[in-house]
């Protein structure tokens, strides 16, 4: 299956290129009738990325994809846009896209402002270390102590846990994105990445200087071990698109393809099991 990809570096880009103005809700009739749903992803592995060749892949843009399959959309009518993790609620705010497949955490502050399919994934936490662990770190907890630096993607969940974990806003740094973690762990410039398990050994996989801690301890937020529950995003007027995919995704799920994608990605039998743990209105009410 190939995918068109539209690429944008800005948010101005965007709208020129795909004539997007107000916000508004996007119905899967108006989806239909022009032939195309644009699609968000953040250029993170294994959740939502593009590869080399130009195809987006990922546990989100694969579901996606097989979903609107259903609904009367092909891959190759799928227009993928790329954009940094932090502009998909503001690009779907702004009616940029129609979607996002970036398994973005289900959280009550988020349901605010789009609203969301039912969980797609679960996962937990992990983190990036310089190889070696040289600051013999094996938590978040670890970065409240005094000249610890802990690196975070802007826009992600890991800064809720962090502050709930009382590390000092002087102790976190922000990048941009997955693909500044390497260098900033490697030089020093952190001493770890905090990320998703997933996310964090794809990144170790891509260079000997870096490593996951292998007996990382998961953070305990309010009494819990913090996991997350991925879904696709929506506008909140967007009711419509989101109930039809809601109804593919829901038998989408009891199929072994499901399974297969997820699988194929890293992700472990106890996060697919996980995935069905909680509901999209129980997270939001968290």
């Amino acid at each position: 299956m190939t995918h068109k990809l539209l690429k944008t570096a800005t948010a101005a880009a965007v709208i020129a290129l795909l004539g997007a103005s107000a916000a508004g809700a996007v119905t899967l009739k108006e989806i239909q009738d022009r032939g195309y749903v644009r699609i968000a992803v953040a250029n993170e592995i294994p959740y939502g990325f593009v590869d080399p060749s130009g195809a987006a892949k990922g546990a989100g843009p694969d579901v996606a994809a097989a979903i609107f399959e259903k609904l009367g959309i092909k891959g190759d009518d799928i227009q993928w846009v790329v954009t940094n993790f932090s502009s998909l609620i503001p690009g779907l705010q702004a009616n940029r896209f129609d979607m996002t497949a970036a398994e973005m955490a289900i959280r009550p502050e988020r349901c605010q402002k789009v609203i969301y399919s039912e969980p797609n994934s679960s996962y937990g936490e992990g983190l990036l270390v310089a190889d070696g662990n040289p600051k013999d770190v094996h938590s978040y907890s670890d970065f409240a102590k005094e000249g610890m630096k802990v690196a975070i993607m802007a826009g992600a969940d890991q800064l809720h846990m962090l502050q709930s974990l009382k590390v000092p806003e002087g102790n976190i740094v922000t990048i941009a994105s997955n693909s500044d973690a390497i260098s900033t762990v490697s030089t020093g410039r952190a001493d770890a990445y905090a990320a998703t398990g997933l996310t964090a050994s794809e990144l170790a996989s891509k260079s000997d200087k870096v490593a996951i801690v292998k007996d990382f301890k998961d953070p305990v937020v309010d009494g819990k071990e913090v996991r997350s529950w991925g879904g696709f995003n929506f506008n909140t007027d967007s009711t419509d698109l989101r109930d039809a995919f809601n109804k593919e995704l829901a038998a989408f799920k009891k199929t072994d393809e499901w399974k297969k994608i997820l699988t194929s990605y890293g992700f472990t039998p106890a996060d697919i099991e996980g995935s069905t743990a909680k509901t999209t209105e129980e997270l939001c009410k968290m």
